[in-house]
Parts: C-alpha cells; sequence; structure tokens
C-alpha cells in the first residue's frame, strides 16, 4: 500500500485523520491493520512514546486487534474525553461481538469515566447521538458482567449525556447483584440532576446505611438538606460528618455556614470567612458564603467582608 513506504507515525497521523472525518468508514481501520500487520515493531517503538490523540486512537485499535479489550476501550475514553466532538465509538471495532463480549466492566467504566475528564458539556441531543455506541456498550456489558461498583461508575456518563433512564437502569441492575453504597450515591447524584431532592435525599440516607462512618456521604445530604432549605438539619448532619473526619475542611466550612444561616452567629460567619480560602470548589465556596449571608441579624459588615472574599478569590473550580 501507497501509504508504508514513509514513517509508520505519519502513516498513522494520515488515518487517524480520516477516521475523525468518517469515524463509522472501515477503511481506515483495514488500512491500520495492514499497517499493524507490516511494521508492528516500529509502530509500537513511537507509539510508546507518543500520547498524541492520533497515536492513542492507533492504540486503542491495535489493542483491539490483540485481543486485549480492556486497554483498548480505555485508551478510546481517553481520546473521547479529550474530543468528544467527533463520534469515536461509531469504530466498526467498538460495537463488534469479540469486543462487547471480552471487556470488563472494570475497564468499561474506567473509560466512562476518562470520557468525563476535560468537563465538556455532554447534555446535548448532538452529544447523546455521538454516544449511542457507548451506551449500547453500557448495556450489554452491564448484562453480561454486573459488577455493583463498576455499574454505579458507569452510570456516571449516562448521567452527564442527559439520559437518566439508562443511569438508573445500571443502578437497578448494580443492585440485582449486591447493595453498595456507591449505586446508592449514584443514584442519589441522577436524581439530583432531575431535581428530585426527596429522591436524592432517600437514596444518600441509603448510602450512609452502607457505609455509615463515610463523611462525605454526611455532607453530600447535608447539601441536599440545604437545597431544600432545611439547614438546621444540613448541620445537623454536618456535626455528624465532623465525628468521622473533625479536620476535613469543607464539613467545617458547611457547618459554619448552615449554623450562621439558622442562628445568624457572627463567629460562625467568621468562621466561615476564614476557611473559605481553603475550599477547592468556587462553586460550592461561593454557594456556602450566600447561605451564610442570608442568616437573620448579622453585621453588614461581615457580611460584606463575606462577599469580597466572594469576588476576590480567583474562581479555580
Amino acid at each position: 500500500m501507497a501509504h508504508c513506504g514513509g514513517s509508520p507515525a505519519s502513516a498513522v497521523e494520515l488515518l487517524v485523520g480520516a477516521i475523525a472525518s468518517a469515524p463509522a468508514a472501515p477503511e481506515p481501520y483495514a488500512a491500520l491493520a495492514e499497517l499493524w500487520q507490516d511494521r508492528r515493531s516500529e509502530l509500537k517503538e513511537s507509539l510508546e512514546e507518543d500520547s498524541s490523540l492520533s497515536a492513542v486512537l492507533a492504540q486503542a485499535y491495535f489493542f483491539f486487534l490483540e485481543g486485549n479489550m480492556d486497554d483498548a476501550v480505555m485508551a478510546l475514553g481517553s481520546v473521547t474525553g479529550a474530543r468528544p466532538d467527533v463520534a469515536w465509538g461509531a469504530a466498526p471495532w467498538f460495537g463488534d461481538a469479540r469486543f462487547l463480549d471480552a471487556v470488563n466492566a472494570e475497564a468499561l467504566a474506567e473509560a466512562c469515566l476518562r470520557t468525563l475528564d476535560y468537563g465538556h458539556d455532554l447534555n446535548t441531543d448532538e452529544m447523546r447521538k455521538r454516544f449511542a455506541p457507548w451506551f449500547h456498550a453500557l448495556d450489554v456489558v452491564s448484562e453480561r458482567h454486573p459488577v455493583p461498583e463498576s455499574l454505579a461508575a458507569m452510570a456516571r456518563l449516562p448521567r452527564a449525556c442527559g439520559r437518566y433512564e439508562l443511569s438508573f437502569a445500571l443502578c437497578d441492575r448494580a443492585d440485582a447483584v449486591s447493595r453498595v453504597m456507591w449505586t446508592a450515591v449514584a443514584r442519589a447524584a441522577t436524581w439530583r440532576v432531575t431535581g428530585d431532592l426527596d429522591q436524592a435525599a432517600g437514596a444518600f440516607e441509603c448510602a450512609l446505611l452502607l457505609d455509615p462512618t463515610n463523611w462525605s456521604l454526611y455532607l453530600d445530604l447535608a447539601d441536599v438538606r440545604a437545597e431544600q432549605g432545611d439547614f438546621a438539619a444540613a448541620a445537623s448532619l454536618v456535626e455528624q460528618g465532623l465525628e468521622y473526619e473533625p479536620h476535613e475542611v469543607s464539613l467545617r466550612a458547611a457547618g459554619a455556614a448552615y449554623r450562621t444561616r439558622v442562628s445568624g452567629s457572627p463567629d460562625d460567619l467568621r468562621s466561615l470567612i476564614a476557611l473559605a480560602p481553603e475550599l477547592a470548589s468556587a462553586t460550592y465556596r461561593n454557594l456556602l458564603i450566600d447561605y451564610a449571608c442570608a442568616g437573620p441579624k448579622l453585621p453588614r459588615s461581615l457580611v460584606a467582608e463575606a462577599h469580597r472574599i466572594r469576588k476576590e478569590i480567583p474562581t479555580q473550580a
């Protein structure tokens, strides 16, 4: 073939460009397979040192050719996360029975998490169409290999895409095998995104029954109660979480914010102001400040100071 005369790396780049233009077309894959057969050792060496998108996509297919379905799907997940605007999942091998019958749930779950790594907005009709082969893979693999923790992780992808019914279906399939905390959390997160806070709170309560010493679950449930307007319940839940992780800054900040909202305590607002710069998520920090500053009879100067922090600390998340 003509492409075999140049360097394998440049041939790979050319073929990946063709795949990006028409991900479902079989011809570039046939050419890649021939290249792999003819110049495997050269390709292996050049691809191992190359982390570019084209190299990782080619590796995904080469892993498939070698029968290494777990590494194949994880490499495809990385590429999809970086460039979800291309329907990489339309690759003929990704829907192939040889792949779907062999890939492990743990690897598919990891691949799903990689598709979310860059924080792209996937909740659009276009994205749902591009991710259709992924949804098919989730359905097939979760039925064949229902590992509860993996299914809970898988549920994050359809949730991000607005395919809530598939997210819930994965949770149901996981629960049918064994009830684990991660599934309850996945279910809670999906209810929360759909705006059903009562169901979200119920699911977080189930998660706490399964893992009663997990401080982050107390904070998750506290945040839902705050969203519902029950700041006293939120403050109480944070206190329970602090029994297990007394130095956790997000718990301490949330506790200060929720107590301020209930009692209008200037001391609690001062505590929140002191802790605010340590919070990793600017969105969460600003939400806590907003909750606290709506507390009763707070000194105006202190509220102004809290609002200044909201503006002055650069947004990190």
